[in-house]
């Protein structure tokens, strides 16, 4: 998946529409969050067994690549308004997980 060419993407789409003066920082982390939430709805009552099943549900599938989706397409957006390049973040947070949380020793 190319990031910088799906944020070109999503900021022509939102041109398109007019949305310019709706999509800054504040107002995207809020619709991140909304759509965050949409995604816990979907497991909010189930059983974690129930939850582990989802992929043998089709419909379930849906509904959770729909708002995944969502959510990514939202922090795409944010990280391009805020000058964030995710590629490098996700890469230094990752190392430094690493160094936070070393592998267990050999059992």
């Amino acid at each position: 998946m190319d990031l910088s060419a799906l944020q070109a993407t999503l900021r022509q789409f939102a041109a398109d529409r007019a949305w310019q003066p709706f999509h800054n920082p504040k107002n995207l982390a809020m619709a991140l969050m909304v759509e965050a939430a949409e995604l816990t709805e979907i497991f909010q009552w189930m059983t974690p067994d129930e939850a582990a099943r989802t992929r043998d549900t089709p419909t379930v599938q849906q509904h959770l690549g729909e708002e995944m989706a969502d959510v990514l397409l939202y922090l795409l957006q944010l990280a391009d308004h805020t000058g964030i390049d995710l590629e490098r973040a996700v890469a230094d947070k990752l190392i430094k997980n690493a160094q936070k949380h070393p592998p267990l020793p050999p059992a």
